[in-house]
């Protein structure tokens, strides 16, 4: 049930274009906020060498500072759209990202391992309202012809907060601490919320509403009833975690000999980020022009060469497969992601907020689980485990191709 529309609410307001004022604000606030996010969410991936020796830990004890709160993150992002309905999407993401800040700033303070796992978990929880809402509040307030651009833009500010946090926080980490390092973060993401807070406009076409808890079930009932959506869950699942589980534990094995690489020539490694930038936007092009159903598994594929590249004890070999990880990691989640939007007749935001459910339930889950075979086999072990992990994502592809459309489209 709605609840009774503000005054704001019941005038008409054209959305805003690309030649509005208001439309850079936009499109430079959310880029700034897709940067901090995922900088605060994995600016701790190079420092779990420096977790292990720091709290002896093994290196799944480790991966635990990237696993939790990407484990709280999941489920907290299906009702965070929820929350946003009742307070408003602006007020939830910069609630969302100074929260987020906050506890970064505390945990690296933390005096004790456990403290800062708690403090983690606080981030994650923090940093569901920020992407979860995103894109509803784009959807809302800009004209078609602008919202792909204003997308882009913010997905670009996520990939590079990605890297920029892995990489200035091995380098601060070599040169003082961690805890210098993730303070570092913090502030630059505090600056990021603080500019949401002054120059995103607040949204226009807003409609408080009351949550319909029976009305969410039962659409997320009729998404699992769909074998396609299904899939794409779990496409998700087994991208994500393969694709955090490698730089997980490349850092452990760069670290050890035959390399012993310092930290900052470890951080330097997830400059390989930015190949999927490039493979997003080819895997994208590819899967537009000749069928999604075409290219995905092409994308999985390059993804599994990937991880066997890997194996030699040779820097060239490592960099090459992680490369390789790399761009197809981004082919299958830039195509799956698209595609769930595609297949859900009613309830996208529901059916996108499930996706990303099992999409950071694989990092959990594969970012943990792949310490046990490091612990154990050594990199070895982690490809694996990879391997097994790439092939479960290449036959979910070829069971994709092989689907049918759904009954609201003709093609998919």
């Amino acid at each position: 049930m709605n609840a009774p529309l503000s005054p704001q609410a019941t005038e008409i307001f054209a959305p805003i274009g690309r030649r509005d004022p208001a439309f850079l604000r936009i499109v430079v606030a959310f880029f700034l906020g897709g940067f901090a996010t995922f900088a605060l969410l994995y600016c701790v991936q190079p420092l779990l060498p420096v977790f292990a020796r720091e709290f002896s830990l093994t290196p799944a004890g480790a991966s635990f500072s990237l696993s939790i709160p990407t484990l709280v993150m999941a489920p907290a992002m299906i009702a965070a759209g929820s929350v946003s309905d009742a307070f408003g999407r602006k007020r939830v993401m910069v609630v969302s990202l100074t929260a987020a800040a906050l506890a970064t700033v505390a945990a690296s303070l933390a005096s004790d391992w456990k403290t800062f796992l708690a403090l983690r978990a606080l981030t994650g929880l923090a940093l569901s309202g920020l992407p979860a809402v995103a894109m509803a509040y784009l959807a809302d307030e800009l004209e078609a012809s602008a919202l792909g651009f204003a997308m882009g833009l913010y997905i670009a500010g996520s990939t590079l907060g990605g890297l920029f946090g892995r990489l200035v926080v091995a380098i601060v980490a070599d040169y003082w601490n961690w805890r210098v390092a993730m303070l570092t973060i913090a502030a630059e993401s505090l600056a990021g919320a603080l500019f949401l807070a002054l120059a995103l406009p607040r949204e226009r076409t807003f409609e408080r509403r009351v949550p319909d808890l029976r009305g969410l079930v039962r659409t997320i009932r009729e998404h699992f009833s769909d074998p396609g959506l299904r899939l794409l869950f779990a496409a998700g699942f087994l991208a994500l975690g393969s694709f955090v589980c490698t730089y997980n534990y490349i850092g452990f094995r760069l670290a050890a000999p035959p390399f012993s690489f310092s930290p900052t020539t470890i951080g330097f490694v997830f400059v390989l980020y930015l190949v999927g930038a490039v493979s997003s936007t080819v895997m994208g092009e590819l899967a537009g022009r000749f069928g999604r159903r075409r290219v995905i598994w092409i994308a999985a594929l390059i993804e599994l060469v990937g991880v066997a590249v890997t194996l030699p004890d040779n820097i060239f070999a490592v960099i090459v497969g992680v490369a390789l990880i790399t761009w197809g990691f981004f082919g299958v989640h830039s195509i799956a992601s698209s595609w769930v939007g595609l297949r859900a007749p009613t309830g996208r935001a529901q059916a996108t907020a499930l996706y990303l459910f099992f999409y950071y339930l694989g990092s959990t889950v594969a970012g943990s689980a792949g310490g046990w075979f490091f612990l154990h086999w050594g990199w070895p072990g982690v490809a694996a485990f990879l391997g097994a992990m790439v092939l479960a994502a290449l036959w979910v592809a070829l069971k994709l191709s092989k689907v049918p459309p759904p009954r609201h489209l003709q093609k998919t």
